[in-house]
């Protein structure tokens, strides 16, 4: 069987338009792997000594900028380094569980457990940023999860690795292509730095224009408030009241047709937005099986109503908050694993409290009061003995609002931008990678 095959990019600089067709053959011809290995029982060589050996690990992915590892979590001690795999800053490790197939590069010195492969013996043959691009590739990772299914643990192994096919051109073609898509990465790093710049100063609003513990008015007013009365502090049970929510499980539902939509408690922890827009959320219609004449008015959800997620396997989770701000006439019901509640007196404004009940002060009582060992609870009861505050001024509520809001906007925007130029760079490799 011939294992070789040729093809040409649909994009390829006029340079290189007359270099023929691309090179490919198996990972094995090009790539020596090196598995790391890890000192048992790992607790009795972990340190917190300056002298400690980077430790790397799977997690500490989760802080590398452009596919570099540049900090750990952990440390070994130099003897437990004596039973792993050492690596030097600048070399390239393939993760090959968890996240398996996703390759970085290490801006430090360490080394490696069992989930790591080290990439050796390529120099001759990769231009190193355009190796780490085509590892990290569409083409690269839809290889691995072909030939990684029907595992029973989604790990890959050397075979798989080596198994899978790699381009191959010339160096000055490599330059060419990784100077491309590393601009692009830097260009894309740089909004994401300024969307973490965004996320950081909303928690420094959110954390000075709502009172901390101890206080009865926050850090920062707004010049026309500054001499206002203190803020009121009640229990929630004497500001909102609790509603019968639809209990029918996700599966039970049909959402092929239906007169109503329904929000999901799981939809609250990673869709929604803090102030719930019906016009500009997907919430989806269903059917209940019921004559909807059966429901009362009054348990479907209307603006300024609060709508809590009852459970979460995470206590940072717990009790997460969306309040609705607009329904555009429609009919919505809150969920299983969801808690209804509206206000007895129309004591906060529109939008106030989908920020409110997201303020340091409030979540950690929520979190307080959740209950559970593996999946954590809260109920009507126990969410009803929590202390919310608020300015007696309606306008002061408003102009909250209206600041954190703004800031949601200005965070979705960025946000969105991002997904473009990601979206871009995918379209751009599968244009300078053969397909």
């Amino acid at each position: 069987m011939n294992k070789e095959k040729k093809l040409i990019p649909e994009l390829r600089f006029p340079e290189f338009e007359k270099n023929g067709e691309w090179e490919v053959k198996e990972f094995s011809s090009f790539i020596k792997l090196y598995r790391g290995s890890s000192p048992r029982p790992i607790q009795e060589y972990l340190t917190q000594s300056i002298t400690g050996v980077n430790w790397i690990k799977i997690g500490d992915t989760k802080n590398a900028v452009n596919s570099i590892i540049n900090q750990v979590g952990e440390k070994i001690t130099t003897k437990g380094a004596e039973k792993s795999r050492k690596v030097e800053k600048g070399e390239l490790i393939l993760a090959n569980s968890m996240s398996y197939g996703k390759t970085y590069e290490l801006g430090i010195d360490g080394c490696i457990y069992d989930g790591w492969f080290v990439l050796r013996e390529y120099e001759k043959q990769y231009h190193k940023p355009f190796l780490l691009q085509l590892l990290n590739s569409e083409y690269m990772q839809q290889q691995y999860q072909r030939l990684a299914a029907g595992g029973i643990v989604q790990n890959i192994s050397s075979e798989i690795v080596y198994k899978t096919m790699l381009f191959h051109i010339s160096r000055q073609e490599q330059q060419k292509i990784a100077s491309c898509l590393s601009s692009l990465d830097d260009v894309i790093e740089t909004h994401n730095q300024k969307l973490d710049a965004l996320k950081d100063h909303k928690n420094g609003l959110m954390q000075n224009l709502f009172p901390q513990d101890g206080e009865k008015v926050p850090k920062y007013r707004f010049p026309e408030f500054e001499n206002d009365e203190e803020w009121s502090f009640e229990p929630f049970g004497k500001v909102y009241s609790f509603l019968i929510t639809n209990s029918f499980s996700r599966d039970k539902l049909n959402y092929d047709k239906g007169g109503v939509r329904n929000i999901h408690y799981g939809d609250i922890h990673t869709k929604f937005s803090t102030l719930f827009d019906i016009t500009k959320e997907d919430v989806p219609f269903i059917n209940l099986n019921v004559p909807l004449d059966k429901i009362k008015p009054e348990n479907y959800c209307q603006v300024g109503d609060m709508v809590f997620a009852d459970a979460s396997e995470d206590m940072y989770d717990i009790g997460k908050s969306i309040e609705i701000v607009n329904l555009k006439d429609e009919k919505l019901l809150s969920g299983l694993h969801t808690i209804l509640a509206r206000q007895i007196k129309t004591k906060l404004a529109v939008g106030f409290g989908g920020y409110l009940f997201k303020s340091s002060l409030i979540r950690r009582q929520i979190q307080r009061e959740a209950q559970g060992a593996k999946v954590l609870g809260i109920s009507g009861t126990r969410l009803s003995g929590i202390s919310i505050f608020f300015p007696k001024n309606k306008k002061e509520q408003q102009k909250i609002t209206i600041c954190l809001s703004a800031m949601d906007d200005l965070i979705k925007a960025q946000t969105e931008k991002i997904k473009q130029l990601t979206t871009y760079k995918k379209g751009l490799m599968q244009g300078l990678f053969p397909s």
